[in-house]
């Protein structure tokens, strides 16, 4: 019987500690007289149901009063907090200051963080969805495209996908509102967007009827394009525009989705594109321009289905050899669309989440350092309360609820910087990723910033209120009027300067890489002149212009208006600009008096088509022959110009001049007349790519850019030239009107917002690590004002005190830098994919942020080392 009431006492006691500490000291012994009193009899008159109902009376009646004890003591707690940050405001401020700034930070990111690269595609099955690509390494041909032939092929032979659709992108005039308008049409299958789940806000998808030959054209409307054209009106839905000289009927309205690859105003079905439904086209095995995505089975693995896929492949090789040679090696890559919409992102959003993540770890050592200097002028308060039977668990949760409120108020005023930073960060998404329309502030980024607060608060609180739990009795016997610092609080103090000083090394290493590699990158050489130079973009009507004459005619008349526009001095067209990925188009050829080897692939390179006065629009130089004049014409011999590259690749040192190539198997022939400059056409950190330019004239264009170059600024002559345009045919809308300076600035974005973005976190971390450093050393002079005044009444001069100060200062900062140079080394690397000619180990990157640091320690330690060279010893002595 004892050893049972030993054992309901054990567990009793075990019970209490889900009350308050404080609760439990004042109650808990009577609590448990009156339950072993209780159990006793319980026993005694009921035997064992009896204690049974006890014991759940006794669970039942300790859980409901725990909450509410805590919550009045939390709630004592945050009152004397409160009372102790308005008593200092100075304080009070700078913390949450700081604070605010460190999660704020850490709350943009991770929403960024969180929408991107986290959360689940807004698809149904999104983690089945896969996009297919084929490729050919031998002949250089990657990323392939897929033609109608090849896209029923896979359809019909797959046995590991329960979907697959195709998808390209066109340009098409939309008439039926105030002025013409050009859009962009995703042309897809018709049950395109029942394979990605997506489901229209008003009105309907389409249907399998919608794709037969001759049905009425439909359209669906994006979200974006709905809202931005027509003010998001529903009644828009079975409303008529005209497009390709045909009436189309719009059905329904997307949800905001990501849209992959391309953002599109309109969707159309594949019998609705002129283009893609022309019976030559789809009889054309290698006419391929289609993407293509599937849906897997359920369970199925992205590696199973490209097995099963590339069975498929062998097939199409062994019935199809001439379209896909052996010694090409044709094949299939599967990739779930998840990585495809984020690998781009990923690197930068984990470097800029992890340079947030370093801001917060200052903030906390400055805000903790802080605190430590509190505490010393708080001795003898902690001393009294101790004195008066407050216990150490009790000054301690007080400490940490101190901590937690000003973790929280930081943490809400975080959450407005962040939620004030938003737009900034949607645009800078949008760079790498359509998922960038999925950030927003949502309860996942709230409970993140309660976490992060919470973290905050343990990580800013706990050392000093461990250092306030050493012995106060010393300061009641002292009874000076000065607090005096022990060596252990000294040495963490030191500690958290070190820890400041390593981490913000660390991020002006970061921001230092990549602001150099930035550098390098303005400074590269594009091989064009880009200054004064306006594009705009020209889609032709399909069923109006809809043979090479009428095509060649329009750009010719156009090009001639344009070109005795005042404030022009060229004028011409061209499938793409430089600095631009819209538009790639690669070929193989035959060289003539070079045999081909069986097994071996063709050469190929990246066909451009341009008319006449390109090359001087763009300030293009001519190293070798001519450039192309308007007797480069059909009925004449082809002509093509090529770069420097492709004359060094495929001629060597051989004069390409009047060398001839053939790009149908030698039933025609097209002679070189002339070499130029390398350009970059796919941005300024790519290489230069082996390009052969062709006339327009012998290669009309429908879809062309405008490129001209002006006496004046750019976009100022643009309304005059669409002015033009419009006289040539009303019909005829521009679109991406933007000069050739705009056009690179955005080509280098990316790049230049990452570098922003991290020199910012790595500004706000040297502010924090200064300021901290220099307010240490202010209280650390006060502190030993007594000792600084002895040291003078000896007879040292101020000078020697000066140097004292900030010697003491600067060793603390040099061991941070040691420090952070040593992390430094193991972590840029982690930035080598985001650099530009510059190594992760750059030596004058560390050479300057370490003179930098250095200077900003110093001269965080002179005003308080002046303040004590400047001691009179008299006062300190009569002070103390």
């Amino acid at each position: 019987m004892a050893a049972s009431g030993s054992r309901a006492t054990r567990l009793y006691r075990a019970l209490l500690k889900l009350l308050p500490f404080d609760f439990r000291s004042d109650f808990g012994p009577e609590m448990e007289t009156v339950f072993h009193e209780q159990h006793k009899e319980a026993g005694r008159r009921g035997g064992a149901p009896g204690v049974l109902r006890l014991w759940w009376e006794t669970i039942v009646g300790i859980f409901k009063t725990a909450p509410s004890e805590h919550a009045a003591m939390f709630a004592q707690d945050a009152r004397f907090a409160l009372r102790m940050m308005r008593k200092n405001p100075g304080y009070t401020l700078a913390a949450v200051l700081t604070l605010g700034l460190g999660i704020g930070a850490n709350s943009a990111i991770f929403s960024v963080v969180n929408a991107v690269l986290l959360k689940p595609l807004p698809y149904e099955h999104g983690d089945r969805l896969v996009t297919l690509e084929q490729q050919a390494p031998r002949a250089g041909l990657l990323r392939q495209p897929f033609s109608v032939a090849e896209t029923n092929d896979y359809r019909a032979q797959s046995h590991s996908l329960d979907g697959l659709v195709e998808y390209h992108n066109m340009n098409f005039i939309l008439l039926g509102r105030s002025e013409p308008e050009r859009v962009e049409a995703g042309v897809v299958s018709w049950n395109f967007f029942d394979v990605f789940g997506v489901k229209p806000l008003f009105g309907r998808a389409f249907r399998p009827a919608d794709e037969q030959p001759g049905a009425p054209a439909v359209l669906m409307l994006s979200y974006e394009y709905w809202i931005r054209s027509f003010g998001g009106d529903p009644t828009i839905v079975n409303k008529t525009f005209t497009m390709n000289d045909k009436p189309h009927t719009v059905i329904g309205i997307l949800p905001p989705v990501p849209q992959y690859p391309n953002e599109n105003d309109v969707y159309m079905p594949t019998t609705a594109c002129p283009f893609r439904s022309r019976p030559a086209f789809i009889a054309d095995r290698q006419a391929r321009m289609m993407q293509v995505f599937g849906r897997m089975k359920p369970g199925m693995s992205v590696s199973r289905a490209q097995a099963d896929l590339n069975n498929v492949a062998a097939n199409l090789q062994q019935a199809y050899p001439k379209d896909y040679p052996p010694a090409y090696d044709y094949s299939i890559r599967a990739a779930s669309l998840e990585e495809e919409l984020t690998h781009n992102a990923r690197p930068t959003m984990l470097v800029l989440l992890g340079a947030a993540g370093f801001v917060l770890l200052i903030a906390c050592a400055n805000v903790a350092n802080l605190n430590l200097a509190r505490m010393v002028r708080r001795e003898r308060e902690l001393a009294v309360r101790a004195a008066l039977g407050a216990g150490r668990v009790r000054m301690f949760r007080q400490l940490l609820t101190e901590s937690l409120l000003l973790a929280v108020i930081g943490g809400g005023l975080g959450l407005l910087f962040s939620w004030g930073a938003l737009d900034i960060l949607v645009s800078f998404a949008s760079r790498f990723t359509p998922r960038a329309r999925e950030i927003h502030m949502d309860s996942t980024v709230l409970l993140f910033t309660l976490a992060v607060a919470v973290l905050t608060s343990v990580l800013s609180g706990t050392a000093p209120a461990l250092a306030a739990r050493e012995t106060v009795v010393g300061s009641l016997k002292e009874g000076g009027t000065h607090s005096t610092i022990g060596i252990g609080r000294r040495r963490m103090r030191s500690l958290l300067i070190v820890a400041q000083v390593a981490v913000s090394f660390l991020l002006l290493i970061g921001a230092g890489l990549m602001l150099r590699s930035f550098a390098k990158l303005q400074h590269v050489d594009p091989g064009f002149q880009p200054e004064n130079v306006l594009t705009m973009q020209i889609g032709l009507d399909f069923t109006k212009y809809n043979t090479d004459d009428k095509q060649r005619a329009f750009f010719e008349t156009f090009l001639d208006k344009v070109q005795s526009q005042n404030g022009v001095k060229s004028a011409a067209a061209s499938m793409m600009i430089p600095l631009t990925a819209d538009m790639q188009m690669m070929g193989d050829f035959l060289i003539e008096g070079q045999t081909p080897v069986p097994g071996q692939a063709l050469p190929v390179a990246d066909f451009r088509v341009v008319s006449e006065n390109y090359f001087d629009a763009l300030r293009i130089p001519v190293l070798e022959g001519r450039v192309f004049t308007r007797a480069d014409r059909p009925g004449v011999p082809n002509v093509a110009i090529v770069n420097r590259t492709a004359a060094r690749h495929f001629w060597g040192t051989q004069d390409p001049l009047r060398k001839r190539f053939s790009t149908d198997g030698g039933k025609t022939w097209t002679q070189i007349a002339g070499v130029v400059g390398d350009v970059k056409q796919y941005g300024l950190d790519k290489d230069a790519a082996d390009e052969i330019y062709v006339p327009m004239a012998q290669n009309p264009l429908r879809d062309a850019i405008l490129v001209v170059k002006t006496t004046v600024e750019p976009i100022s002559v643009a309304r005059g030239i669409i002015e033009l345009l419009y006289a040539v045919d009303p019909n005829q809308p521009a679109a991406r009107v933007r000069s050739m300076e705009q056009v690179r600035a955005e080509s280098v974005a990316a790049p230049r917002l990452t570098a922003s973005l991290l020199s910012l976190f790595a500004l706000l971390a040297l502010a924090i690590a200064a300021t901290g450093i220099g307010g240490v050393m202010a209280l650390a002079v006060g502190q030993r004002r007594h000792e600084i005044g002895v040291r003078m009444a000896i007879g040292a001069r101020p000078g020697e005190i000066l140097r004292m100060i900030l010697g003491q200062g600067m060793a603390l900062a040099i061991v941070g830098i040691a420090f952070g140079l040593f992390g430094a080394f193991a972590l840029t690397r982690l930035l080598q994919r985001l650099l530009f000619e510059v190594g992760p180990t750059d030596p004058l990157t560390f050479v300057g942020v370490a003179l930098v640091l250095s200077a900003a320690t110093l001269l965080a330690c002179y005003v308080p080392a002046r303040r004590a060279a400047r001691v009179d010893p008299i006062i300190a002595l009569r002070m103390e």
